[in-house]
């Protein structure tokens, strides 16, 4: 991909209006897979660091991506989906612990997006009940902006060993992610299981969360069991891998 440096009165310029670009209204699961999915619109949930809503700085590369396409995102494999993926605002796709953990961007991000697929057990047909879902968020970074989100990331999730959500304690582990991207991390989170109702019933729940970095993207893979369930770890571990080549095929 050809890339263009700008001159420095025209970055100072166009740079500022980045981060008030809206999700473009047509990335659905039904469009063309060069559509953009974001520009430089960040999550805006402000963080106890630098928040991921401030607008790129002005000296950001040109070559850094400014868009990301639906062709960026997973798509799972037939016996697996559920409902095709669809656009999905950000700040609700990132998990939250602690705090902001997963929202550390900052101020080298060029552009966010993210999408939700459902997916239920292979065999299931489709009119059975869903197994769970999975948000995907892809972050596109300007220099060392990606190392450096990972490097926050593993910090703040290492000084959130547990985290209470409503009144039920979640323990939070954390290990590398091998052979995935230039880097990854897997946190796992337990908790005890509750019913529709929110009342404990003696089992346990578990949910992962995957991060990856891909040179100068990152993207988060969130798992939700369905309805407060736990999540699939062997699906999510096969489509964080496919995610990584489906976002190093775009960056080519």
């Amino acid at each position: 991909m050809s890339r263009y440096a700008l001159p420095p009165t025209a970055r100072a310029l166009i740079l500022p209006l980045l981060g008030t670009v809206a999700l473009t209204t047509a990335c659905t699961s039904g469009g063309d897979e060069s559509d953009p999915v974001s520009s430089a619109a960040s999550p805006t949930t402000a963080s106890a660091g630098t928040s991921p809503a401030d607008p790129p700085s002005a000296s950001a590369s040109a070559s850094a991506p400014t868009t990301i396409p639906t062709s960026a995102f997973v798509e799972l494999p037939t016996e697996l989906r559920k409902s095709p993926r669809r656009t999905t605002p950000v700040e609700e796709a990132l998990p939250k612990l602690c705090g902001n953990e997963f929202g550390t961007g900052g101020r080298q991000v060029t552009a966010s997006a993210a999408m939700t697929v459902t997916y239920k057990k292979p065999g299931d047909p489709v009119s059975n009940t869903p197994q769970g879902l999975i948000y995907q968020t892809i972050f596109t970074f300007e220099g060392e902006g990606a190392a450096d989100y990972m490097r926050r990331l593993r910090s703040a999730v290492e000084a959130c060993p547990s985290y209470d959500r409503g009144g039920n304690p979640v323990k939070v582990a954390s290990k590398p992610l091998s052979g995935v991207g230039d880097e990854a991390v897997l946190v796992s989170l337990t908790r005890a299981a509750t019913d529709l109702n929110g009342d404990r019933n003696g089992g346990t729940t578990s949910t992962q969360i995957a991060v990856a970095r891909v040179d100068g993207a990152v993207t988060v893979f969130n798992d939700q069991g369905w309805e407060g369930s736990s999540g699939n770890p062997a699906i999510l571990d096969q489509t964080v891998r496919d995610g990584v080549r489906t976002i190093d095929a775009w960056q080519r």
